[in-house]
């Protein structure tokens, strides 16, 4: 399962495509078929959890010549098929700071908004279903 916090200029389109997206926290794994949870980034405007999905197409970016540190990059569409329901975002999640807790918020708030960073990440089942209840 994965996670997406980027810049969303439709949140009501039917497929989302992102041309080089960061990636961060086991994020570079995906794959065509993977279930994605879709967060609007706060940054740009976006309210946080707005949709989940699957991704139709994944291929990796290849890395810049001559950049010593990159982070790895992903081209990424995403057929959304449901809508979140309730609001999910940076301000619900920010009292979920005790990062060994291992509660399903923490994780989340640790990798999306520890670094402001848009990017997909790959998150763990318990999270995967603490999402799904935002549905």
């Amino acid at each position: 399962m994965f996670a997406i916090k980027a810049e969303v200029s439709d949140p009501r389109a039917k497929t989302l495509a992102f041309t080089r997206q960061k990636t961060m926290y086991g994020g570079k794994q995906i794959t065509q078929g993977d279930t994605i949870f879709v967060f609007a980034s706060e940054n740009e405007g976006g309210p946080g959890l707005i949709a989940s999905g699957g991704v139709t197409s994944a291929r990796a970016i290849a890395r810049r010549p001559g950049i010593v540190r990159q982070t790895p990059c992903v081209r990424i569409t995403i057929r959304l098929t449901a809508r979140a329901k309730r609001r999910l975002g940076r301000s619900e999640l920010r009292p979920f700071s005790d990062w060994n807790d291992g509660r399903p918020e923490t994780e989340l708030n640790f990798k999306f908004y520890r670094q402001a960073t848009n990017k997909v990440i790959a998150i763990t089942d318990e999270a995967a279903a603490f999402l799904r209840g935002f549905f």
